[in-house]
Parts: structure tokens; C-alpha cells; sequence
């Protein structure tokens, strides 16, 4: 596994490149700046093969149809969690409409439920339920890899915001709890925003999961 990481949007939102050997691509979370993104898979002679998104916020979704555009729409398959349906279609809930002054729906071709597991360029993921940021905020565990792609549920010693439509602090505290303490300690942590961390560290140092 080679990852790549790229800091898009007016919010810094983490976008990052999953590659294996054979130079096929998932993107996770396309937040921004799609053509850029596009423009530099383009150049290291990527193929894309899937696009993640942790969860339907504008900041996460919005570079979705630049990116797969710019590879001539060709079938790039998005996931998303099964209940995030409502956050990717509902301007007022992935915050666009109040963020960037014009409403924006998001899409997913494919919808999750909670551990389910999808291959993807020969990679094992395990979809986590992590409700509380947004109602169907989902975190991905590369399992082999012991490696977990955490949105904006889990930061380096946060977590996150629960003040938006459909956020609960009580619910984001119990499934990170849960879905992620739960992975061994030495489990590599890549945020939605900000630096890296591990579920150790989080267990540890972290004073909101506490």
C-alpha cells in the first residue's frame, strides 16, 4: 500500500491516495480542487478504480465530478454508508447551501452498511459505522494493512464537530468507542483533517474518548 496525501478546500480537508502495486487508485474523500487531483493521478499514471467517502459534507464530496469528468466520466463507483443518503442529497445537511452560498446534492453509486467488507485494487475494507459527525459517518479499515481512514470522526486528539445538522456528541463518543478503540493499538489513523495518529495514541492521550 502507497498513500498520498493532499490538503484541498477552503477547510484543509484531507484527501488521500490509496495505490497498490499495479497503479490502481482508490480516492478517498475528494474534497476539493477535483480537476487538480485528477490532473496529478493523471501524471503518475494511476488508474482509478473507486472513490471513498467517509461521509457527505461539501468539503469531503464537492471534487466527486470534477475528478471522475476529468477521466471522460468513465465508471469510477463512489461509496458511501447506507445512511448518509440523506446528507449527500440535502444542501441544508452537507452544508453547502451555507458554506459556499449555492446548494449542492452529492451522489454514491454504492451504499454500505455497517462492516461490511468490499475488495477494492486488491485491498480488504471493512466499512465502520461511526455516526455522531453525521448520520452516516463511516470510517474504512484496510484491515490487512492495519490502517484506518477515519473522516471527521476520530482526529489526533479530538474528535469530531457534532454541531451540525444530524450531529450528537453522545453518539460520535460511543462508536468511536466502539468501532474504533477497538482496533489493535498500533492501527495507523488518517484523519479527515489535520495530522496523523494511531488508535494508541487515541486511547492514551485522547481526553475526549476518556
Amino acid at each position: 500500500m502507497k498513500i498520498e496525501h493532499f490538503v484541498v478546500g477552503p477547510v484543509q480537508t484531507n484527501c488521500y491516495f490509496v495505490i497498490n502495486d499495479n497503479a490502481e487508485l482508490i480516492v478517498i474523500d475528494p474534497g476539493a480542487s477535483g480537476n487538480r487531483l485528477a490532473g496529478m493521478a493523471k501524471d503518475k499514471g494511476y488508474k482509478p478504480v473507486a472513490i471513498l467517502l467517509t461521509h457527505g459534507h461539501f468539503d469531503h464530496a464537492e471534487g466527486i465530478e470534477d475528478f471522475t469528468n476529468a477521466f471522460g466520466g468513465t465508471d469510477i463507483p463512489v461509496y458511501a454508508h447506507i445512511e448518509e443518503k440523506q446528507t449527500l442529497s440535502d444542501p441544508g445537511i452537507n452544508l453547502s447551501a451555507m458554506m459556499q452560498g449555492t446548494g449542492v446534492s452529492y451522489h454514491a453509486d454504492v451504499f454500505l452498511k455497517d462492516e461490511q467488507e468490499i475488495e477494492l485494487a486488491g485491498f480488504k475494507i471493512r466499512a465502520l459505522h461511526t455516526p455522531g459527525h453525521t448520520q452516516g459517518g463511516c470510517c474504512f479499515y484496510f484491515y490487512e494493512e492495519n490502517t484506518l481512514f477515519s473522516g471527521d470522526a476520530l482526529f489526533a486528539g479530538s474528535i469530531g464537530r457534532t454541531d451540525f445538522p444530524g450531529g450528537s456528541t453522545r453518539d460520535l463518543v460511543r462508536s468511536v468507542k466502539e468501532k474504533c478503540l477497538s482496533l489493535p493499538d498500533a492501527t495507523k489513523v488518517y484523519p479527515g483533517h489535520e495530522g496523523y495518529t494511531t488508535i494508541g495514541d487515541e486511547k492514551k492521550y485522547n481526553m475526549f474518548l476518556q
